[in-house]
């Protein structure tokens, strides 16, 4: 381990540690905090054009103990490891509850032209989504979809906001996401890639299962994904190929975003995998 005394709760480390909770501090150094072992574990197995992700990390003893493996990977990625103890972890987490575990990463986000390039499958592009929580959750829906990326426009919330970063679970460090991209410039750039573009909206003209039957999904999709409290502008919806509805067979009033976003990926999955 890179560390064997208890850092000092003034340690200059410490205090810069604790400012990567606001988004100036995160943009100007380009680093981020990932809290908690599935986070932390996926970001020291990450490099990105062969650096490692992983800088820094903050553990209990305890944590320490407990992951050892997680610190040996943090080792092996070069990062400085140091020993804290709760009142420190406290100190620099967002979280209620710190599992012990807190990490400084590099920011991981793709250029958009370098995902039009390889000519993506299934990509979901957040419009104006601006709660933390939901983006995180559509990351990890998409991950877990097998989506090739995810697009955040410019005007949706940060991708590095700390709850965003907990609620992907590390699915930020699994594949590519562009962030800060004009929605007009995401459309032009996918539907220039060969990729088809679906408005998810409860509203829309077009019905999922109705896509579905007509066999009409297979090919290159991305989703574009809206504020829950207000959907999707006419003007986002006048971009797309479709316009299209989550048929509500029970008397839900509707779906919030992430599940959603879940049911069209995954629409999406399945028809891309079902043979012709």
């Amino acid at each position: 381990m890179a560390a064997i005394e208890l850092i000092s709760p003034r340690s200059p480390r410490v205090a810069a540690a604790r400012r990567l909770a606001r988004r100036n501090f995160r943009g100007k150094e380009r680093l981020f905090l990932a809290e908690g072992p599935q986070a932390v574990r996926e970001a020291a197995g990450h490099r990105v054009a062969g650096q490692a992700t992983l800088v820094e990390l903050f553990a209990t003893p305890e944590a320490a103990e407990r992951y050892a493996g997680i610190i040996e990977a943090a080792d092996r990625a070069g990062a400085r490891t140091h020993l804290a103890d709760e009142a420190v972890i406290a100190d620099i987490s967002t979280t209620v509850t710190p599992q012990g575990l807190v990490g400084v990463c590099r920011f991981v986000d793709t250029p958009f032209e370098e995902i039009t390039r390889a000519r993506p499958a299934l990509v979901a592009v957040l419009a104006n989504v601006r709660d933390p929580g939901n983006a995180g959750t559509v990351l990890r829906c998409a991950d877990a979809a097998g989506a090739d990326a995810v697009v955040l426009t410019d005007a949706s919330v940060d991708l590095y906001n700390p709850k965003a970063v907990r609620a992907s679970v590390g699915s930020h460090f699994h594949l590519p996401v562009a962030v800060g991209v004009p929605v007009e410039r995401a459309v032009e750039g996918l539907k220039a890639a060969g990729v088809r573009i679906l408005a998810a909206d409860g509203a829309g003209e077009d019905d999922l299962d109705a896509e579905l039957d007509a066999g009409t999904m297979g090919g290159p999709t991305a989703w574009i994904f809206g504020n829950e409290a207000w959907g999707l502008p006419e003007e986002t919806r006048a971009l797309a190929d479709a316009v299209v509805r989550v048929p509500i067979h029970g008397r839900a009033e509707s779906l919030n975003l992430a599940t959603a976003a879940a049911v069209c990926l995954y629409a999406s999955a399945r028809a891309q995998r079902t043979p012709s």
